[in-house]
C-alpha cells in the first residue's frame, strides 16, 4: 500500500455508509449523529497504517484499540489462522476434550506470565475475562468457607469492560447511567494514582502512597471480611493513561497481603509488550492472584482472552473436586489459540518486547516530550509504547479546560481530519501504536500531532508561541 493508492475497484462509499447507517449500531457512538455524517469506511491496513475507501492513508497511533501489537497485515498470523481452519475449525472444551492449540497456548502463557501463573481459563474478550474473574473471586472464597468476602474494590477512571459486571467494575461514570450501574452490593471505587490531575502540592511519591492508602481506608470501612478482591490496571489506559508513581504498587501489594484481599491485575492493555516488559505486572513488580489477558494476546487478529490464575487460587479451583459451572461456546477456540500462539512466537523471535523497552519505546517517549512546549500541553507522560498528552488551560496551575468546551474531542476530530488516529480521554490525547512502528513513523506521528494541536489552539483562540 502506498500513500497514492487508489480506492478498491468495487468502492462505493455512499452505499456502504447507507447500509451502515440503516443497520449497524456502533459501540460508544451517538448513532443518529453518525448516521447524519456517515461513517468513515476502512478497507485495508498494513504495518501502522490503515486506509479508507477514499484512498486516504491514516497513521494509526492507537493500534486499533490498543491491540494490534505486531502491526497490520502480518502474513504469518493470517496463515496460522487459515491452517487451523483447515485442520480443526471448531471444537469445544466442555466434553472433557482439548485440542493441541489450546493445550500449547496454556503452556506458553504459563511460561511468559509471572511466576505462579500456571493455570488459565480462556474467553473471547477482556469483558468476558473480567466477568469470569468476578465469579472466580466469589467461588474461591466460598471454597475457603468465607462466603462474606464478595465486594470487589476498583478505582475511579478504571476501565474493565462493558458487560453489566465489568462495567460495574469500571470507574468511568459516564458508562453507568444508561444501564442503572454499578450493580448494587457488588463493587466499591477508590482514588486512582492520578498525580497530575489530583496530586495537588504532594510529590508524586507522596501522592502514590496516599492513593494506595485510599484502598486500605475502604477495606477498613467495608470490613476485610466483606472484601474479596481489588482490581487494577498496572497503567490505567482508557481512563487517560494514568502512570502510577513508583510508590503506588508496592503499597497496594502490602495492603492486599495484610488484609487478605485477592489482587487482580487487568493486563488487557498493558500486556504483551506495551510497557517494555511482557506485562505491566513485570514493570511494576506486581504479584497478582489473577491476570486478565486480551487485546495483544492475538494482536487483535481474532477475538481471544484469558484469565491467568495464581497458585493459591489455581490450586483451590483445580482441586475443588466438583464441576466448574462456567464457560463459553468459544472458550479456547482452535483458530484463536493458533493465532495467539503464532503471535507470541513472533514477539519472541523478533525480540519485540526488548525493542519496546530498549529502542522504540524510549524513542517515542523522548519524541513526544518535544510537544511539551506547546501552549496546550500540560503534561506528556508514558512508558514504552503507551503515552498520554494532557491538554490544559493553564500549564503552571495544572488547570483543566471546562468540560463543556470538549477540547479533547475537538483535537481528536482535527487528528482524524488530518489522517492521524489519536484517542481523546477527557482532554488527554492517547498514543498507543503498534510495537513495530519505526523511528521515521514516530517522527511523522509527532509532526502530525503538533499540527493538530496548533489547529486546536487556533480553534479556541489560544495564541501559538
Amino acid at each position: 500500500m502506498t500513500s497514492g493508492a487508489k480506492p478498491p475497484a468495487n468502492n462505493s462509499t455512499a452505499r456502504w455508509q447507507a447500509m451502515d447507517a440503516r443497520h449497524h449500531i456502533h459501540p460508544f457512538t451517538d448513532a443518529a449523529a453518525l448516521a447524519a455524517k456517515g461513517a468513515r469506511v476502512i478497507t485495508r491496513a498494513d504495518g501502522v497504517w490503515i486506509e479508507d475507501s477514499q484512498g486516504n492513508r491514516i497513521l494509526d497511533a492507537m493500534a486499533g484499540l490498543w491491540c494490534v501489537n505486531v502491526g497490520y497485515g502480518n502474513a504469518e498470523l493470517a496463515e496460522a489462522g487459515y491452517a487451523a481452519l483447515q485442520e480443526l475449525p471448531y471444537y469445544n472444551a466442555f466434553f472433557q476434550t482439548t485440542h493441541p492449540h489450546a493445550a500449547e497456548l496454556a503452556q506458553k502463557l504459563s511460561e511468559i506470565t509471572p511466576p505462579g501463573m500456571d493455570r488459565v481459563l480462556f474467553a473471547n474478550s477482556g469483558s468476558e475475562a473480567n466477568d469470569t474473574i468476578i465469579k472466580l473471586v466469589r467461588y474461591y472464597w466460598n471454597l475457603q468457607g468465607r462466603r462474606g468476602k464478595k465486594l470487589i474494590i476498583s478505582r475511579h477512571y478504571a476501565y474493565h469492560g462493558s458487560t453489566m459486571a465489568a462495567a460495574s467494575l469500571s470507574g468511568l461514570t459516564p458508562m453507568h447511567p444508561q444501564w442503572d450501574l454499578p450493580l448494587p452490593n457488588f463493587v466499591q471505587h477508590v482514588a486512582a494514582p492520578y498525580w497530575y490531575g489530583e496530586g495537588g502540592d504532594l510529590s508524586p511519591e507522596e501522592f502514590g502512597i496516599k492513593a494506595a492508602r485510599a484502598l486500605e481506608q475502604k477495606i477498613i470501612e467495608m470490613g476485610a471480611d466483606n472484601v474479596g478482591a481489588f482490581i487494577g490496571e498496572p497503567i490505567q489506559g482508557a481512563g487517560g493513561v494514568i502512570i502510577p508513581p513508583a510508590s503506588y504498587w508496592p503499597e497496594i501489594q502490602r495492603i492486599c497481603v495484610e488484609h487478605d484481599i485477592l489482587l487482580i491485575a487487568d493486563e488487557v492493555i498493558c500486556g504483551f509488550g506495551r510497557t517494555g516488559k511482557w506485562f505491566g505486572s513485570d514493570t511494576y513488580a506486581i504479584k497478582p492472584d489473577f491476570m486478565t489477558l486480551a487485546k495483544g494476546l492475538s494482536s487483535g487478529y481474532v477475538p481471544v482472552s484469558a484469565v491467568m490464575l495464581g497458585q493459591k487460587v489455581g490450586d483451590a479451583i483445580a482441586n475443588a473436586s466438583e464441576e466448574l459451572v462456567h464457560g463459553f461456546t468459544y472458550s479456547g477456540h482452535p483458530v484463536a489459540c493458533a493465532v495467539a500462539l503464532k503471535n507470541i512466537e513472533i514477539m519472541q523471535r523478533d525480540h519485540l518486547i526488548e525493542r519496546v523497552g530498549n529502542d522504540i519505546g524510549p524513542y517515542l517517549q523522548a519524541s513526544l516530550q518535544t510537544l511539551a512546549d506547546h501552549p496546550l500541553v500540560g503534561e506528556v507522560r508514558g512508558i514504552g509504547l503507551i503515552a498520554g498528552i494532557e491538554l490544559v488551560a493553564d500549564k503552571a496551575a495544572r488547570r483543566h479546560f471546562p468540560s463543556a468546551q470538549d477540547v479533547g474531542m475537538t483535537c481528536r476530530n482535527f487528528c482524524f481530519e488530518n489522517n492521524l488516529i489519536m484517542r481523546a480521554v477527557r482532554d488527554t490525547m492517547i498514543v498507543s501504536p503498534p510495537l513495530i512502528i519505526s523511528h521515521a513513523e514516530v517522527d511523522e506521528l509527532v509532526r502530525r500531532a503538533r499540527h493538530c494541536f496548533d489547529l486546536t489552539a487556533k480553534h479556541f483562540g489560544i495564541p501559538l508561541k
